[in-house]
């Protein structure tokens, strides 16, 4: 196991079972046998490589929690999901560069392939101090860098909820996205008993496929794309997963009425953790560019100097969008709204 897992030695890896869960393997086995797979709440620290740009995770978190499926704070997170074995629940909150996980799930087996999804949705597994070093070779990019170490990209739950959610917000703000979904999950979405506000799973495709066009607003086409991409998920005649080869999922998605290049694009970097996509119609990536002084007709050239890591650009480019003053119509009040919130949604991530 110790040779299989990448170690040099099985000392170089008793002593990595020992630091991570405060056991021996002698004592991880002790525990394992005759032991229930019941599920529980566990605690869990879990390696990440620094720097680590919590705050940027959190924030763009926030902006999209879906109220009883996602609850999100300054530095935490918590959802619902939906697991081999039932539902379950989790909790991550970050604090000097470390992050810790809780979690409650339905059965222990469940378990690993929680941790993995949470470490995708984090993006944890990220090499920030290679990616950081090739994106500050730009002297227009470097100062960003050096005030945003660290930037990660922020994952997919779960590959079907993406692409629902990557469609429900296109061509409408991310606000707007938000209370779309959050409505479909209200109506569609299975109620469980989770802490802390957490009453709701995503909905399943097959329920959106029934049942999503009593629920979703906006023109009958777009809402027809949306189910039929659900229906699609759902009978298997589209498979969307962690696993798909690159191209072929941008070509899968990109037959699929409604789904555009950003759309196809934008879940492939969500959902395959790809870390070289980069989406030059992005309004929030031309902004950010246009105030690190890139033109637009000179934008995808020079982004091709960012390879492998143009997921990262664009993180970056996202973040360098300036707020700006948004007067009210009623009240005339000076709001600072960030862009990449606000704009498209099919030019904007959702």
């Amino acid at each position: 196991i110790a040779f299989a897992s990448g170690f040099a030695s099985v000392r170089q890896f008793n002593d990595t079972i020992r630091e991570v869960f405060d056991l021996t393997p002698l004592e991880v086995r002790a525990r394992r046998a005759g032991a229930e797979s019941a599920g529980g709440v566990i605690d869990l620290a879990l390696p990440v490589r620094g720097p680590f740009d919590a705050d940027g995770l959190f924030a763009w978190m926030s902006a999209r929690a879906l109220p009883g499926v996602e609850v999100s704070g300054e530095r935490s997170f918590a959802r619902t999901v939906r697991l081999a074995s039932g539902p379950a629940w989790f909790e991550v909150r970050s604090d000097a560069g470390t992050v810790r996980l809780r979690a409650t799930v339905t059965a222990l087996p469940d378990l690993a392939a929680l941790v993995a999804r949470v470490r995708r949705i984090f993006d944890l597994d990220a090499d920030p101090l290679a990616i950081d070093a090739a994106l500050s070779r730009d002297p227009r990019l470097a100062p960003r860098v050096r005030v945003i170490p660290g930037i990660r990209v922020p994952g997919a739950a779960d590959p079907h909820e993406m692409l629902i959610r990557a469609m429900v917000g296109q061509q409408i703000s991310v606000a707007a996205a938000r209370t779309a979904l959050t409505a479909l999950a209200d109506a569609l979405g299975e109620e469980v008993s989770g802490p802390d506000g957490l009453t709701r799973l995503f909905p399943t495709m097959t329920a959106i496929a029934e049942r999503g066009a009593e629920v979703l607003r906006g023109p009958g086409a777009r809402i027809r794309s949306i189910t039929g991409a659900a229906a699609a998920l759902a009978d298997g005649s589209l498979t969307l997963t962690i696993a798909d080869d690159g191209l072929d999922q941008r070509r899968a998605l990109l037959a699929l009425p409604g789904v555009g290049p950003w759309t196809a694009d934008y879940v492939r970097m969500r959902v395959l953790g790809d870390p070289d996509v980069f989406l030059p119609g992005d309004v929030a990536v031309r902004t950010g560019a246009q105030a690190l002084g890139i033109p637009a007709d000179r934008l995808e050239a020079w982004a091709a100097t960012a390879a492998p890591w143009r997921s990262y650009l664009s993180a970056h480019l996202w973040r360098a969008v300036p707020a700006r003053p948004i007067r009210t119509a009623a009240a005339r009040t000076r709001v600072t709204r960030t862009p990449a919130l606000t704009a498209p949604a099919e030019e904007v991530p959702t």
